[in-house]
């Protein structure tokens, strides 16, 4: 996983849990310390250990962590990509267009980031269905991302999943209204 990854998950505990817990989920994750850079790649293992260490420090699970932390990381991510962000556009309009302007990029880059595969269709002019799959079936994270980006806009959004590949689904399916 790209090393923006664990560089969030880091923030995300220092801002609900104060600095000194990251060194804490470290240990508690039994991963070798380091310092995260966003140009390497780190295994998916290393970063499934440090969210089950942060879901066992929280109590809560590591779906709900994902949501709260996607949320967060939205004005980080952003403030990455400012030229792939066309002027004008709202929540919808960058979730429809997060495939093609990141991460198509993103798995181009030379790095072995794969990230999520994202298709997206407009449902009307309130609506963006986003069909999301990937093995990593980090969907609420998603979840949190949308709502973190509706949150930058300004704008509230209602998501329905009616099918999820947490609940053995082939692929997670997000319908997310602007209300």
């Amino acid at each position: 996983m790209n090393g923006i990854f664990p560089i969030e998950i880091r923030k995300f505990v220092e801002a609900r849990l104060g600095e000194q817990a990251w060194p804490e989920i470290v240990r508690s994750a039994e991963v070798r310390p380091r310092l995260y850079v966003p140009v390497a790649d780190y295994p998916d293992q290393e970063i499934a250990a440090l969210l089950s260490a942060v879901s066992a420090r929280t109590g809560d699970p590591i779906p709900v962590i994902l949501e709260a932390m996607g949320e967060f990381i939205v004005p980080d991510l952003i403030s990455m990509v400012p030229t792939f962000i066309r002027p004008g556009w709202k929540t919808l309009d960058m979730i429809a267009n997060t495939e093609e302007a990141i991460h198509e990029v993103l798995r181009h880059a030379g790095t072995n980031t794969n990230p999520p595969k994202l298709m997206c269709r407009w449902a009307g002019s309130h609506e963006v269905v986003v069909t999301y799959t990937s093995p990593r079936k980090m969907c609420t994270l998603a979840k949190g991302i949308i709502r973190g980006i509706a949150k930058y806009y300004g704008e509230q959004v209602a998501i329905t999943e009616p099918t999820c590949m947490l609940r053995g689904d082939a692929a997670c399916q997000l319908h997310v209204t602007v209300i």
